[in-house]
């Protein structure tokens, strides 16, 4: 029963994820005069549909994608409605739209999550530090009060993104910048590793050295948040992406559908908001990863708008076919890699 819950909810998540991108495309392309032949959701043979305005509102057997079939968007046409047809900068819409509205989606979510959650609103203030005196992390210079800027150069948007980048750090010793009293202040060698705590019921675990503030919750500061944490998400992707090209994380460590599906499984068994959150990160995940200048993605297309804009002449369609087809033939084999891995992944445990 469980798993047959796991998968539904997989599927409907993926589904509404995938509807939402298309939608995107197909919103701008309307909106940009370019005919739309068929607005589909899922892969395979129709199951149903409908047709108004000249475009074909179908839904097909296999709940594994989507897509938006303009005229004119893989090959020549003289129709004036053509994708091919329609000035660079409206084709560029048309191309991140979907990617925008999952971002979008992921923004709404993660609004309504912070508008209903318990207590204030997080900040990158310490408040406290954790353990017991004398403080390493106090020693090191930080003090209660500072607003924690950077953590080895990069911008902390949240305070999620001080934990990660405590997580990730080996030695946990950081460089860090902290406003104080109003003024930029540089800590070198920060000591940041995690201290033993006594919690209420007697046990010992392990914290992170200090504790953030709250501020109070109100419309700006939800959306100040709100706005930030989809900046963390958002920066999450790459940051993986770059430890991937790099080495620093393996290819075992990527998951696919499967692996996913079994993540929103044990979200939903611990609470809806949890659920919710894994939501927001995947659509955003989605979005952002479509930007990607990879071959067949979104962001490949981007990349060669923007060259035709640059050159005021098209890169030869034979061509770019080839390129994206390369891409596709790729993503596949990975696909079929990471989606192995799931399964091994989920009869080991």
């Amino acid at each position: 029963m469980q798993t047959f819950i796991t998968v539904l909810i997989t599927i409907l998540v993926f589904g509404v994820i995938i509807f939402i991108h298309e939608l995107g495309h197909f919103i701008a392309a309307k909106l940009s005069g370019i005919t739309v032949h068929e607005f589909a959701l899922g892969m395979g043979p129709t199951i149903f549909h409908f047709e108004k305005g000249g475009t074909k509102y179908a839904l097909r057997l296999f709940p594994i994608g989507g897509f938006v079939s303009m005229e004119g968007e893989d090959s020549e046409s003289e129709d004036e409605g053509a994708f091919c047809k329609k000035p660079v900068w409206k084709r560029i819409i048309v191309v991140v739209a979907g990617a925008v509205m999952n971002v979008l989606l992921g923004f709404v979510i993660l609004m309504l999550l912070n508008t209903f959650r318990t207590g204030g609103i997080p900040t990158t203030v310490i408040k406290q530090f954790n353990g017991t005196a004398p403080y390493a992390v106090e020693e090191s210079g930080l003090k209660v009060g500072d607003k924690i800027l950077k953590i080895n150069g990069r911008t902390m948007f949240i305070e999620q993104d001080i934990a990660f980048s405590i997580s990730e750090d080996e030695d946990k010793v950081v460089d860090m910048v902290v406003r104080r009293d109003g003024k930029k202040v540089s800590l070198d060698n920060v000591s940041v590793g995690y201290v033993t705590v006594t919690n209420e019921s007697g046990q010992s675990e392990e914290k992170y050295p200090f504790a953030v503030d709250v501020e109070s919750k109100n419309v700006l500061s939800v959306l100040k948040y709100t706005a930030l944490n989809t900046l963390y998400v958002g920066r999450i992707v790459w940051l993986s992406l770059i430890q991937l090209l790099t080495g620093k994380v393996g290819m075992d460590a990527l998951s696919g559908p499967v692996g996913v599906g079994s993540a929103l499984g044990q979200m939903a068994g611990i609470s809806i908001s949890s659920l919710f959150s894994m939501i927001a990160f995947i659509t955003i995940n989605v979005g952002v990863f479509n930007l990607l200048p990879i071959p067949a993605l979104d962001g490949a297309r981007l990349v060669f708008l923007i060259i035709e804009g640059i050159r005021r002449k098209p890169v030869n369609p034979k061509y770019e076919g080839y390129i994206h087809a390369a891409g596709l033939i790729a993503m596949l084999l990975l696909m079929v890699f990471v989606t192995f891995n799931d399964i091994v992944r989920l009869f080991q445990a």
